[in-house]
């Protein structure tokens, strides 16, 4: 019987190791997996690298993983969020290494990895910082970059609604990078409000397929 649901949050994310790759889906605070990013935090690894629209904000969140140095390198489109000191701070002391990608690419990068894609060429960026190190090429009389795809170990995602195979819903924005993070990823984490009986999601409420999950836990457990 195929049974996805995690115990508690410690155990949704047990698996995560010292040195691991974690996306973590939120744009700002909106769709952030707080609670398992608490856990995680309680859970005790580091030297991570965290992918991520934003770099936190406040104090808590992704920002209190950030704070406890458990973040070796930053992989985000929007680092200097409101209220972003943390980042700033540790960025500036040396203590964090950042890669810098535009969003849309970023979203494009994670869904060629989970689709089984190769690299693919983007205008964004040709010609610019961003596109230094990497292939550039003019395609009818227009300068495009060669971008590879951005795959995870874990993806932390915060949905709304789940059944014991994984499938998911989302509410609102917090839709945004949680089903292409849920691709993207070889394990894929997710917090939920509520777990359902099988069947009651209609198939085509369906936003994230089981097929891509691996745990899913509620946000209280």
């Amino acid at each position: 019987m195929i049974n996805k649901i995690a115990p508690t949050l410690r155990d949704a994310v047990a698996p995560i190791t010292d040195g691991a790759s974690v996306m973590i889906s939120g744009f700002g605070d909106s769709g952030l997996p707080r609670e398992l990013i608490d856990a995680l935090i309680a859970h005790g690894a580091g030297d991570l690298t965290v992918i991520s629209n934003n770099a936190g904000t406040g104090e808590t969140g992704l920002a209190r993983l950030l704070a406890l140095g458990r973040v070796r390198r930053m992989v985000c489109s929007y680092p200097k969020s409101s209220g972003s000191v943390v980042f700033a701070e540790l960025y500036r002391a040396g203590r964090i290494e950042l890669e810098l990608i535009p969003q849309g690419t970023m979203l494009e990068r994670m869904r060629a990895a989970g689709a089984g894609l190769g690299p693919f060429f983007t205008p964004t960026g040709y010609g610019t910082s961003v596109a230094e190190g990497k292939e550039q090429r003019i395609y009818d009389g227009k300068g495009f970059v060669l971008e590879e795809p951005l795959a995870a170990d874990f993806a932390l995602v915060k949905g709304y609604h789940a059944d014991r195979w994984g499938n998911l819903t989302y509410r609102l924005a917090g839709r945004g990078f949680g089903p292409v993070m849920c691709m993207a990823a070889k394990t894929a984490i997710v917090q939920v409000d509520d777990i359902v009986p099988l069947g009651l999601i209609p198939p085509e409420s369906v936003v994230t397929p089981g097929i891509f999950i691996s745990r899913v836990v509620r946000k209280d457990a």
